[in-house]
């Protein structure tokens, strides 16, 4: 696997995903996207299922850097999506790294959302 083809620069969030975040923002009190957009993604790469494949737009004003989504753990979370996407691209045709990212952090916020 080369390493560098998966990399992630940036995180664009879809108007759904947005609308979605602005009422966990409302109904939990955590104002920072990164912050729910980590434990959305999180969410999901603790499932042992591959996530829904979709096209997901990247459609909102909501936007942050690889640098700003992950923190101080960057490489960390690059570690565990490069893994994850070794082990689950064999199931997903034709899917890049990018969209893998987008399927699970779009899975991940659906989970969120439906939490009581």
């Amino acid at each position: 696997m080369n390493s560098t083809l998966h990399t992630i620069d940036s995180i664009k969030l879809s108007e759904k995903q947005k609308q979605q975040l602005v009422r966990l923002k409302s109904k939990t009190g955590i104002e920072n996207w990164n912050v729910l957009c980590r434990w959305a993604l999180c969410m999901s790469l603790a499932e042992d299922s591959i996530p829904p494949v979709e096209d997901i737009p990247s459609d909102s004003n909501v936007e942050m850097s690889w640098k700003v989504f992950t923190g101080e753990y960057a490489d960390v979370y690059l570690a565990v999506l490069r893994e994850a996407y070794q082990k689950q691209s064999a199931h997903l045709k034709d899917v890049h790294f990018a969209d893998f990212v987008k399927l699970h952090l779009n899975r991940g916020i659906s989970y969120l959302i439906s939490k009581k």
